[in-house]
């Protein structure tokens, strides 16, 4: 069997359970000629039990199939909701949030992370998090 070409790959963030075929879903698999459907209702299976925003990464191919992967929650998403903020620091390297992430906030954010990454021991996990806060202008206590 023929290898399949693989014609694009897609990053994009839905809210679980809820994908239709309109907007961002419709357009943006639309112009590759796939069934959105064939996504849509997949996806919505999948990811009735999880909440939030979650990311799907889609592979198209030149046969016009598609395979999806989801993943949960973006990290910054996740920091985020534990500090109760809307965004982080627009300079983050100068301008630090007055809120920090406690020890035991990162642990919670990694252990949900950790079924993601592809790291096996949740100290790695916790350095990427604390990574992603301090990018994103967040002090982490005790670093």
């Amino acid at each position: 069997m023929a290898e399949k070409t693989i014609t694009a790959n897609l990053k994009m963030k839905i809210p679980a359970g809820k994908a239709s075929a309109g907007p961002p879903v419709g357009s943006t698999l639309g112009q590759y000629g796939v069934n959105m459907m064939d996504f849509v209702n997949p996806f919505n299976e999948q990811t009735k039990d999880m909440r939030g925003i979650v990311t799907a990464h889609i592979t198209i191919y030149d046969d016009r199939s598609m395979d999806f992967r989801v993943v949960g929650q973006p990290t910054d998403d996740l920091i985020l909701q534990k500090l109760g903020v809307k965004k982080g620091s627009g300079r983050p390297n100068t301008e630090k949030l007055d809120k920090k992430l406690t020890d035991a906030m990162l642990t919670e954010i990694a252990e949900e992370k950790m079924k993601d990454m592809n790291a096996d021991n949740i100290e790695s996990v916790k350095k990427m998090v604390a990574g992603t806060a301090r990018s994103m202008g967040i002090e982490v206590e005790g670093n």
